[in-house]
């Protein structure tokens, strides 16, 4: 059987939700195809403001996602860099967003990813569940359309004018925009996470807060979800895989005994026996980008496209905001006040430079930390000898965020000035002397930070209040609802 739509989306995660939804919005006719039948378990549970406030508002779902009942989040308690006590940083640190927007929320995916698909729903996407893809329909030019297999077990086939892949890493069709997946040796690690039923929280108002602590394997991270439920999850270096999959549950409970910060926060707590929290997962955390993001008639957004690791909760940030850039070049096409080329040159221009900044925050973040007796932070330092790797991989993936090639030329100097830069915002952090938050005032957080505030200006406002410059040369710009190009 076939069907003919405007737009087939793979995938029903965040980032397929909002591709569909900002797509229907204008009027489009949309197929959302999802392999699983939500609601179903999902990792990547600490959102950014830009999303809550942002994302949300312009698809039409921010009332709902604050009704839910998730943990509210004001930003990051940390235990990391030469500060000996953990530092706390806030979302408040921008003048520009009224108090309401200086917050995000942690959430159960299950919950708030079904949340963004029926959004999607409601808005006139046609959501097929229980859906897995057979394969890319092409004609050798472009991509035109996709096979499925219906929850009956019926073969079908949909025409679409785009098609956008946002089933994950492990997406099978990703290859059909040709170009490699290049993975960046620098973020190359491992996650080992599972959940205990509840554990102490931080002094208030940081209850809801992410704590992320360093120790010597690499990183610990502790979201609290509910009162009764709390995420678990640590990063390490790939040489302490045999011990994970050895005992995947003893090698983690090992690890968190190794942070006191954290075991302190879960002593005589129990693990969680509610499915599906009551599992030990392990999954690799390597940072990744393709090097192609789109061909005529198809694009990637989500983890089909890239993954950067999770210190700095950009995930869901990364995924949305990057589907919604998608979706701007499948209405301005569908329309026909934008080329196809020329949208889609700047939804990727714009998706590398967003993953770009993220990339070389964390180089920085990461060479906060002065740990150098431990095997983990010692390979994390950017060296003569890593350096070419870490300059390629960043210029490939959209940064160095200036631009400036004389900055990527100098390397090492730039990303221990931003180090240092960060620890010195820290250690005024801590004293409490400054009248206006330090980190504020650091180069790589108003970078990082830059496009999620504008995102939710975007929303709040119809436009950024101080509009960046055009990505590219074209100079195209937003539409007042953020769902399309303007020329």
């Amino acid at each position: 059987m076939t069907s003919d739509y405007d737009l087939v989306v793979v995938g029903g995660g965040p980032a397929g939700s909002t591709a569909a939804t900002a797509v229907a919005l204008r009027g489009h006719r949309v197929l959302l195809l999802e392999r699983e039948t939500f609601p179903r378990y999902q990792i990547g549970e600490s959102l950014l403001p830009a999303t809550v406030h942002g994302l949300c508002r312009i698809l039409g779902v921010a009332d709902e996602v604050a009704r839910a009942g998730f943990t509210l989040k004001r930003g990051g308690t940390l235990r990391w860099g030469r500060a000996p006590e953990p530092w706390q940083f806030s979302f408040s640190m921008t003048p520009r967003l009224p108090e309401p927007t200086a917050t995000a929320f942690q959430v159960e995916r299950s919950r708030f990813d079904e949340i963004l698909l029926r959004n999607a729903e409601r808005v006139g996407v046609d959501v097929r569940e229980g859906s897995p893809v057979r394969r890319v329909l092409t004609d050798g030019e472009r991509v035109h359309g996709i096979e499925y297999t219906d929850s009956g077990g019926t073969a079908r086939t949909a025409h679409a004018r785009f098609v956008i892949d946002a089933s994950g890493n492990t997406s099978r069709i990703h290859g059909h925009v040709g170009g490699a997946r290049v993975y960046s040796d620098f973020f190359r690690n491992l996650a080992v996470f599972g959940y205990y039923a509840g554990g102490r929280r931080l002094p208030e108002p940081n209850s809801g807060n992410i704590f992320c602590a360093a120790f010597d394997a690499g990183w610990l991270w502790y979201i609290p979800l509910r009162d009764d439920l709390t995420s678990v999850g640590a990063v390490i270096s790939p040489e302490h895989f045999a011990a994970v999959q050895r005992d995947p549950r003893g090698a983690w409970q090992d690890m968190i005994k190794a942070c006191p910060e954290v075991d302190r926060l879960l002593t005589g707590i129990p693990v969680a026996t509610e499915p599906p929290y009551d599992r030990v997962r392990v999954r690799k955390d390597y940072s990744y980008w393709k090097k192609s993001l789109w061909t005529p008639g198809m694009a990637l957004v989500g983890d089909a496209a890239c993954f950067v690791d999770p210190v700095l909760s950009s995930g869901v940030h990364l995924a949305t905001y990057g589907a919604l850039l998608a979706a701007r070049a499948v209405n301005s096409s569908l329309d026909g006040s934008v080329s196809e080329e020329r949208g889609f040159a700047e939804f990727e221009a714009r998706y590398r430079r967003e993953y770009g900044v993220f990339y070389e925050f964390l180089i920085a973040f990461y060479d906060m930390e002065r740990n150098e007796q431990s095997y983990f932070w010692s390979a994390k330092k950017v060296t003569r000898v890593d350096l070419d790797e870490v300059a390629a991989f960043a210029e490939l993936a959209g940064g160095v965020a200036s631009g400036d090639t004389a900055v990527i030329a100098a390397g090492h100097a730039h990303w221990s000035a931003a180090s240092a830069e960060l620890n010195s915002a820290v250690d005024r952090l801590t004293t409490g002397d400054d009248r206006v938050n330090p980190l504020l005032a650091t180069q790589v957080v108003t970078d990082t930070f830059r496009t999620g505030n504008d995102l939710q200006e975007q929303a709040l406002y119809g436009s950024p209040l101080d509009e960046p410059g055009p990505t590219t040369p074209e100079g195209l710009t937003v539409a007042a609802d953020g769902l399309s190009w303007v020329s």
